[in-house]
């Protein structure tokens, strides 16, 4: 079961919540941004996420 959300309706109890979650999400985009390491490749990244799965002991 899931419960649909509004666009309109904020999931933050109060404005400054949401400007501060804001403020928290830009910060962590511009880091991302700046990151000097080089970029993976998406196929590389997948292959990688296949290979940790296909070797992960079952619970």
């Amino acid at each position: 079961m899931s419960t649909s959300l509004s666009p309109i309706e904020s999931e933050f109890d109060t404005e400054e919540q949401a400007a501060s979650h804001d403020r928290w999400f830009r910060a962590k985009v511009q880091e991302a941004l700046n990151d000097p390491r080089p970029l993976v490749p998406h196929d590389e990244v997948v292959a990688d996420i296949r290979k940790t799965i296909a070797n992960a002991k079952p619970r």
